[in-house]
């Protein structure tokens, strides 16, 4: 029997107009935009739909919005492929909560509550400790620990064997990629993003969400869902996922791993469902052989 892996997007993924098409075609899709808007106490599908697009990339909004989007594309490729059925999902930061949900971990509304929590946390963390995220590319382990330790930043993305993305307080950013010609690194670029995600300056936020989480109801994954802190999956305890997810917000995400693991496992598919195709991109990189769909808007389906 063939086995397939589905991926989810994290933020930075958002885009507006993200499930509009789909929310337009599919009543099931609709529908959980509808849900979202209730639960959250505001229009999500306008802003996912109209945006503008800085009302998207608020972290509140985005984390939020790109889980409902990708939950409609899940929706939607099940309608129209009902025997479709993944044998592992994973999802890239916040994205591993879209696939918790979908692995039947947490439910719809508690996601979205936990979701938004997050990014507001997050977007907090922000604020009280600037910070900025440089993507490295072309550089071996030697060449990254040498930039991190002489720059203080920390490797918050090991995305494949040929991408990394560091993260640390601004001045460390600034200097390492300064730095990065230096050590010989091929390419080193500044991401626009709001803050030093998954390093420690995100510690506040993962003790702000620790607290929530107490409060949200847990089951074991009816299918593996691969952790980003550790590139294998989740046990069947609701208090190992819960601790994991919280170290998510300040820890590394071994992306790297993660996608190796699954092949290992005999992974001989992956469908990335939501908006962007960052995800897809990182597979075809790790491993040129494995064949990657994407599935973010109604056209993908055809």
């Amino acid at each position: 029997m063939s086995k397939h892996a589905l991926l989810f997007p994290g933020q930075g993924a958002q885009q507006v107009g993200m499930g509009r098409d789909l929310a337009e075609s599919m009543p099931a899709c609709r529908s959980l935009f509808d849900r979202a808007g209730e639960v959250l106490g505001y229009d999500l599908a306008a802003i996912c739909f109209d945006g503008p697009i800085e009302n998207l990339t608020v972290s509140a909004h985005a984390q939020p919005g790109i889980f409902v989007a990708s939950m409609a594309c899940w929706t939607a490729l099940k309608e129209k492929q009902p025997d479709f059925e993944p044998a592992f999902t994973a999802g890239l930061s916040s994205g591993e909560w879209t696939a918790l949900h979908m692995a039947g971990v947490i439910g719809f509304e508690d996601t979205l509550k936990v979701l938004e929590a997050r990014g507001r946390f997050m977007q907090e963390a922000c604020r009280a400790n600037p910070g900025a995220m440089l993507s490295v590319i072309g550089a071996d382990e030697a060449q990254l620990d040498r930039l991190c330790a002489a720059s203080g930043a920390e490797k918050a993305n090991l995305n494949s064997a040929e991408q990394t993305v560091i993260s640390g307080p601004v001045a460390s950013i600034d200097k390492a990629e300064a730095l990065a010609k230096d050590i010989g690194i091929r390419r080193a670029i500044r991401l626009n993003v709001a803050g030093a995600f998954h390093s420690t300056l995100m510690k506040p936020a993962a003790e702000a969400l620790a607290g929530v989480l107490e409060s949200v109801s847990l089951s074991a994954p009816a299918i593996p869902v691969v952790s980003n802190v550790t590139g294998r999956p989740h046990d069947a305890d609701p208090a190992g996922i819960r601790e994991r997810m919280v170290a998510q917000v300040y820890s590394s995400v071994q992306w790297y791993e993660s996608v190796r693991w699954m092949i290992g496992e005999g992974a001989e598919s992956f469908t990335e469902c939501g908006p962007g195709k960052v995800l897809s991109g990182l597979v075809k990189r790790i491993d040129k052989t494995s064949p990657v769909r994407n599935i973010g808007a109604l056209s993908d389906l055809e």
